[in-house]
């Protein structure tokens, strides 16, 4: 996993914490276990990992050893015991049909309950060897209609804190320019900032501009949301990631 999903995932689960109650060391900590959740992939074969077709029944069953190896890999290290218990617990589903223990309701702890859901958010929305991203607002809604998989009440939480075009979803202005979502505004969830890259009436590429779509002076709104499989662009996650894409160079 690349520096910049890990910190995706970071900042989805700490994302939650306040629409949960929770402080800001609580935040922190969720935000350590959503780094450190998906450790357990750096001991999967590549030719598992990176493999561009579907797996076949041993090596999903490799696969699924990665929250454990991930675990055995922190255990005795500084990490804190929510981050190997969110490592560890991260494919548990809220009916038991999960793994590696089967846990079910409140035998998953909350963090791993949150972890499960931007775990799965993430994958789903990211680029793949062996799949497109889907669109973010998409996303949710199938999850949400996987019923058994996730905790009801912190999955409300996630899509709030969300907003109604996702961070990371490709949107389109009155101006024609397309630009990505990079930041909610919790006040106003029709308008978060953008980072405006791209102008459809010329067709090319333009200076990558950041967009308060809420302060006063704004004189751009989105008019909808633009499908990714319509265009190539290949970099969205680092428009997001920001400063972490270049880290990752």
């Amino acid at each position: 996993m690349t520096i910049i999903e890990s910190a995706r995932r970071a900042h989805r689960i700490a994302l939650c914490r306040p629409s949960l109650g929770l402080d800001a060391d609580g935040c922190r900590e969720a935000g350590l276990a959503g780094l450190l959740h998906d450790m357990g992939k750096a001991t999967m074969p590549l030719t598992i990992l990176n493999k561009p077709g579907k797996l076949t029944d041993e090596e999903f069953t490799v696969m699924r050893s990665h929250p454990e190896r991930g675990y055995e890999l922190l255990t005795g290290g500084t990490a804190p015991q929510s981050a190997l218990d969110v490592c560890l617990h991260h494919h548990e589903r809220i009916d038991g049909t999960g793994y590696p223990h089967q846990l079910a309701g409140a035998q998953i702890s909350q963090l791993a309950r949150m972890g499960a859901i931007c775990d799965v958010y993430d994958a789903i929305t990211s680029q793949r060897p062996y799949k497109a991203g889907w669109d973010p607002a998409e996303s949710i809604a199938r999850m949400i209609s996987w019923k058994g998989h996730f905790d009801e009440k912190m999955m409300g939480a996630f899509v709030k804190s969300l907003g109604i075009y996702p961070i990371g979803s490709l949107v389109k202005l009155e101006s024609g320019k397309l630009a990505v979502v990079v930041e909610q505004n919790p006040t106003s969830l029709t308008t978060p900032v953008v980072k405006a890259f791209f102008s459809t009436r010329s067709n090319m590429p333009i200076s990558v501009t950041s967009i308060d779509l809420s302060h006063s002076g704004a004189r751009e709104r989105i008019v909808g949301r633009e499908p990714t499989s319509n265009w190539n662009f290949p970099h969205l996650a680092e428009l997001w990631a920001g400063d972490l894409a270049t880290a990752r160079r």
